[in-house]
């Protein structure tokens, strides 16, 4: 699959449709725009629509619009993870993408803060050892 670039024009729609709550972070991922909240991605851009971290129910409900699909970023058939792509004319629809992006707020919300990448790293690194000499 050919790598496809993140329309412009969706950023201020994607940031237009983001939860007004305090919790919410973004950052720059896949060319795009990340949101997360408690250090856990709920929703970002790929390519010409968004994806979303969603329950089960929601989920199922997501994949039955058409055009949805489970989200393969490398384009092999093969989803890395339970999010699912919305269909690209989500992003015509503020109102539409506005409610998706709060049920996976909501969801993503609920689930226990993830630990900092740092504090993470260094809880792997292995204890230095007294040099002798």
């Amino acid at each position: 699959m050919a790598w496809v670039k993140v329309p412009p024009e969706n950023h201020p729609k994607f940031h237009a449709a983001l939860p007004k709550d305090e919790r919410v972070e973004t950052m720059k991922m896949f060319g795009g725009v990340a949101a997360k909240v408690n250090g856990h991605i709920f929703a970002g851009l790929f390519a010409r629509s968004t994806m979303v971290l969603l329950d089960g129910e929601d989920r199922a409900a997501a994949l039955k619009l058409p055009g949805a699909t489970l989200f393969d970023p490398m384009g092999d058939g093969r989803a890395r993870s339970d999010k699912v792509m919305l269909p690209e004319r989500m992003m015509e629809t503020p109102a539409e993408l506005r409610k998706w992006l709060a049920r996976a707020f909501a969801f993503t919300a609920k689930l226990p803060p993830k630990a900092a990448k740092a504090a993470a790293a260094a809880a792997k690194k292995p204890a230095k050892r007294p040099t002798r000499r």
